[in-house]
């Protein structure tokens, strides 16, 4: 079992700390096995929907860093997208360094 922390704030404003998750895991991985409400990885982490849509919390941008070309394509196909720290979940990878991360599910009527 991993050891890194996870904290995600759901579509209906539930908030859950998870601390089981293995480093390499992406965190729409993460939302899908804790049943998170609103991550759905319609395509299961292809980067080819934006149904694992996220907003991360300001303070850990710097560390999870900006979308690709591909992942910002996607996103911009989707309302609610802010464009200082949405981030498709599937795209983000857990590891030592984003240790304590938290994301907040996008609204469901951004898919």
């Amino acid at each position: 079992m991993g050891n890194l922390t996870v904290t995600m704030t759901d579509v209906k404003g539930e908030t859950s700390t998870f601390s089981d998750v293995d480093e390499g895991v992406s965190l729409m991985e993460v939302a899908k096995a804790h049943g998170v409400e609103g991550i759905f990885g319609d395509c299961g982490g292809g980067c080819s929907c934006a149904t694992c849509h996220v907003y991360v919390s300001t303070d850990w941008m710097a560390k999870v860093g900006q979308p690709d070309d591909i992942e910002f394509g996607m996103l911009d196909m989707v309302s609610d997208v802010q464009q200082e720290n949405s981030r498709l979940s599937c795209q983000i990878k857990m590891s030592a360094e984003l240790d304590g991360v938290e994301v907040t599910v996008a609204p469901a009527s951004a898919y």
